[in-house]
């Protein structure tokens, strides 16, 4: 008989069944040390451990001696070789020590990967229409890389506060003063335009001609807040430019559009000092309103601010951000913690998000339940937009805050929601239909791509697509 070496079966019919190698060696009539051996392949399969093998747990020898993971092994490399994965593919030891140590995984990785390919042979016959569908969004690309980085820059931060220490003055002055500071070190002049003179912009910085124009459709925190990021711009040029070459990011429109938020994160860190903001949030029990008086930002700034508290040694909470529009769009999503954001709209019913735009200016607090069972708290508010039309049109969004449900005793909208009720009054969301499992969901409006659901012709369930 050849040289068997089982390891990651063996371990993985052990842990089907529940067992410790303890509890194996004893059926097996062998030692711990030794069934610790054989799931390290530093022993090969005796016969007569694969007799009692089969004898206790009522395996077929031929399944356990066939070559299986020879063959993950090789799909694995030729799956990783894949351009999808353009940087940092593992090498061929990583890969043999995920085949022997996590089989499952590679097996649950293979089966997404086929998918995958299925999905780019399928769109790509449907020719150049399906082109951006097969590759990574700029807005994914970015997302990735500002969670990468647990949405925390700490170079752009203490830039922001260098700069803060010279612009001195309280919030409320600060429109007044970073104007001044334009103006003295950059002879770069900000003046605000009528609607007639500049319909379809809220900001244009002309650099040739030393000038910002901000249109009167802006409100004041949001003026002030172009202000700062075209500082970013003109004071950081050479930092944006390392952090963007730190992205990795490839295509030049992704690449502009990162540059545009990390401008807009200097510009947040500016306006809103770490340590003061912290230490309000803090003591405030992350009031949003007061942060947004004391800081003179709007209620959509201070909760992106607040995604954003992840310094070592002065942690906030890990809070996420989506961002709505009145059909499901997802329009800004930031992210500080494990939960899942749908990159596309189609965010889910069962969450009260949607529920904002009904009641405006209102903060709905809610407990959620991911699919896999990982338990949120989230505040939802709707944020106002610029006007530029006198047509009349809602352009409200809706801001979605949340955090893990073990650090929702820190905030104090959370006491309007008994943490400790009934497990059944918990909302069980998930990030789309299109990719949700949750079987007889009330609010299912599509088919799961990745599963089947039952379907009996004699039995109406809960939706048209399962009974």
């Amino acid at each position: 008989m050849r040289k068997a070496l089982i390891g990651s079966q063996l371990r993985q019919l052990r842990r089907d069944h529940g067992h410790t190698q303890a509890e194996m060696a004893r059926r097996l009539k062998v030692s711990p040390a030794y069934v610790n051996l054989l799931e390290n392949n530093q022993r090969a399969l005796s016969v007569p451990v694969l007799m009692a093998l089969t004898e206790a747990y009522g395996v077929d020898m031929r399944e356990l001696l066939s070559d299986r993971d020879a063959a993950r092994l090789a799909e694995l490399r030729s799956a990783v070789a894949d351009p999808a994965f353009d940087r940092d593919r593992p090498d061929l030891a990583e890969l043999r020590a995920a085949v022997d140590h996590a089989p499952r995984l590679v097996d649950l990785f293979l089966q997404l990967y086929r998918g995958h390919r299925s999905a780019v042979e399928r769109l790509s016959r449907l020719g150049d229409s399906a082109g951006e569908l097969l590759g990574a969004s700029p807005e994914a690309a970015i997302h990735d890389f500002f969670r990468d980085n647990a949405n925390y820059f700490d170079a752009l931060e203490t830039a922001a506060e260098d700069i803060r220490r010279q612009i001195v003055g309280a919030p409320d002055d600060m429109y007044a003063l970073l104007k001044r500071y334009l103006r003295m070190k950059f002879q770069i002049d900000v003046r605000q335009v009528s609607l007639d003179e500049m319909p379809d912009t809220l900001r244009l910085f002309d650099d040739r001609a030393g000038c910002v124009l901000l249109s009167e459709a802006l409100d004041h925190p949001n003026r002030v807040f172009q202000i700062a990021h075209v500082l970013a711009l003109v004071e950081l040029p050479d930092l944006l430019d390392a952090l963007v070459g730190e992205s990795g990011i490839a295509t030049e429109p992704a690449r502009a559009r990162c540059r545009v938020e990390l401008a807009n994160y200097f510009a947040a860190a500016l306006l809103m000092p770490y340590r003061p903001f912290l230490d309000l949030a803090e003591q405030s029990a992350y009031d949003i309103d007061r942060l947004a008086a004391a800081f003179g930002m709007s209620f959509e700034q201070v909760c992106h601010r607040l995604t954003t508290l992840q310094r070592d040694g002065a942690r906030g909470i890990g809070f996420f951000l989506l961002r709505i529009d009145r059909a499901g769009n997802v329009t800004k999503r930031v992210n500080a913690t494990p939960f899942a954001l749908a990159e596309k709209g189609g965010s889910c019913p069962a969450w009260n998000i949607h529920n904002a735009f009904s009641m405006s200016d209102m903060v709905l607090a809610q407990l959620v339940e991911m699919p896999d069972g990982a338990q949120f708290f989230t505040i939802s508010r709707t944020s106002p937009r610029p006007v530029f039309s006198r047509t009349p049109q809602d352009s409200r969004l809706v801001v979605a805050l949340g955090c893990e449900r073990g650090d929702a005793h820190r905030i104090g909208y959370a006491r309007a929601v008994n943490l400790d009720r009934d497990p059944g009054m918990v909302a069980q969301i998930g990030i789309a239909c299109h990719i949700c499992p949750r079987q007889a969901c009330s609010q299912r409006a599509h088919q799961p791509m990745h599963m089947v659901l039952p379907i009996d012709a004699k039995r109406r369930g809960r939706t048209r697509y399962e009974s």
